[in-house]
């Protein structure tokens, strides 16, 4: 794994000790004295993670951090408070703004690196989201980034796995501000329950008696209804191997014991709006692809969708020994509705063509705007003959049923025109059969419209 981390601290000699530790490592080190520095190489290279000291003069780590935190073109950096300061008021502070996790002078090496890793998995994945989501940067990117800031409007469901009824109530009661909590001692029971329902943190306690804790983490990483959901491990004092495996495992964080309530509730909170934040842009990636390849008008998929998948279906009638039909329609004289009537009733006509089609073929059919008022219907297993009988449906629905708009109640009369072609042993490419089926639209055009024509190619 390579990465550029900067290490921020006011003394050299620490600098030195951690830029060594990280180069051993393969990444790539840039180093600040102070927290001015650290901003500006933010805010003008590339950093994949920060390693900040807190006590530095002028401006402390909180401050940096809070700074970074806030800008949405800096919040996604993970953030590792280096410090001599174990208090826990003082995590606390940290978590509050927006530092990732904490590590106490002298560092210990194997958390540091386990720790760096497992904060750089998680990054990796939020910068792929959010480079295919940039598309859709004009739909609330603003609004995702907000979503990260902590400040969730709605309690967060948490998976609780205690094997203790004593600790389940201490737990319990200290996130009730902030979660709906659902508490299980039987681990296997649990990784269902997880699987099923909509949580957003799962807190493990290894705290059981003859059970590994590390096995249901490393079954909820590998389940894929749960492969994302964040995972906190509850752990003993001086547990570093622990610890060390259950980040390379894939664990987002860790509580030690005795348990601080405020810091509980502050790395909950941390993860909860973690996995929101993920949520968000998985969604808004999926919103993306839905509109890169849906035509806005009709619902059908658009030309782009119809190139690349064309190939694919191509390909598996070819493999296969399969017939392959495709349809291309064309509504006759529609430039006169557009004229006589305007565009919006152009739309709607346009619109209710592509709902008869899409009632008129079956669901294994791929139907598409292909531009204008030109519809293509690609049609798996299925002969000429077929598709030719599947068209003149199409045709008689379109010519004996006036489209009426809704403004108005006017009805307009409309035909349409149809091209088919089927994959036949000369045919040895896609685009031969589109070009087949639009000759034979455009022979059903100079016969007169309203009519049915198949490629006798």
């Amino acid at each position: 794994m390579t990465a550029r981390i900067l290490v921020v601290d006011d003394i050299p000699a620490n600098v030195k000790l951690l830029e060594a530790r990280l180069l051993a490592e393969y990444f790539e080190v840039l180093t600040a004295e102070d927290g001015l520095k650290a901003l500006a190489i933010c805010a003008n290279a590339q950093v994949d993670l920060i390693l900040l000291d807190i006590m530095m003069p002028g401006m402390d780590g909180f401050e940096v951090c809070e700074r970074l935190k806030s800008d949405p073109r800096t919040a996604h950096i993970p953030v590792i408070m280096v410090t001599a300061l174990d208090q826990p008021a003082d995590r606390v502070r940290g978590l509050k703004a927006g530092a990732d996790d904490f590590l106490t002078k002298p560092v210990n090496d194997l958390q540091l690196i386990s720790r760096v890793k497992s904060l750089l998995r998680l990054k990796t994945l939020s910068d792929e989201l959010n480079m295919r989501s940039e598309t859709a940067r004009n739909i609330g990117i603003e609004d995702l980034l907000r979503a990260g800031d902590g400040r969730a409007d709605e309690a967060g469901q948490v998976l609780l796995v205690d094997g203790r009824a004593n600790s389940q109530e201490r737990i319990i009661r200290t996130l009730k501000p902030i979660a709906q909590v659902v508490a299980m001692s039987d681990p296997q029971a649990a990784l269902f329950e997880a699987a099923e329902r909509p949580f957003e943190l799962v807190i493990v306690n290894s705290n059981f008696e003859g059970y590994d804790p590390l096995r249901l983490c490393s079954q909820l990483r590998s389940l894929e209804r749960t492969r994302f959901l964040p995972v906190l491990l509850v752990t003993e004092q001086g547990a570093d191997e622990m610890i060390v495996r259950a980040l390379d495992l894939g664990v987002n964080d860790y509580i030690v014991r005795p348990i601080d309530p405020n810091e509980l509730v502050a790395r909950c909170l941390t993860q909860i709006r973690r996995k929101r934040y993920n949520d968000r842009l998985r969604a808004s990636v999926q919103q993306t692809i839905e509109l890169a390849v849906t035509d806005a008008l009709t619902g059908l998929h658009n030309r782009r969708y119809l190139d690349n998948h064309l190939k694919v279906l191509f390909d598996r009638s070819l493999a296969r020994g399969r017939p392959l039909s495709v349809l291309i329609t064309d509504i006759d004289r529609f430039k006169t509705v557009n004229d006589t009537y305007g565009h919006d009733a152009g739309d709607e006509v346009l619109k209710e063509f592509a709902a008869r089609i899409r009632s008129t073929v079956r669901g294994a059919d791929l139907a598409c705007r292909y531009g204008g008022e030109e519809f293509v219907v690609v049609m798996p297993d299925t002969t000429a003959d077929i598709a030719a009988a599947v068209a003149e449906r199409l045709r008689a629905a379109v010519e004996n049923m006036p489209v009426k708009l809704r403004d108005g109640g006017v009805a307009i009369n409309i035909t349409a025109s149809f091209g088919i072609s089927s994959r036949l042993d000369t045919i040895e490419a896609p685009e031969q059969l589109m070009k087949q089926a639009d000759l034979a639209l455009y022979e059903a055009k100079r016969a007169g419209r309203n009519r049915v024509v198949a490629s006798a190619a």
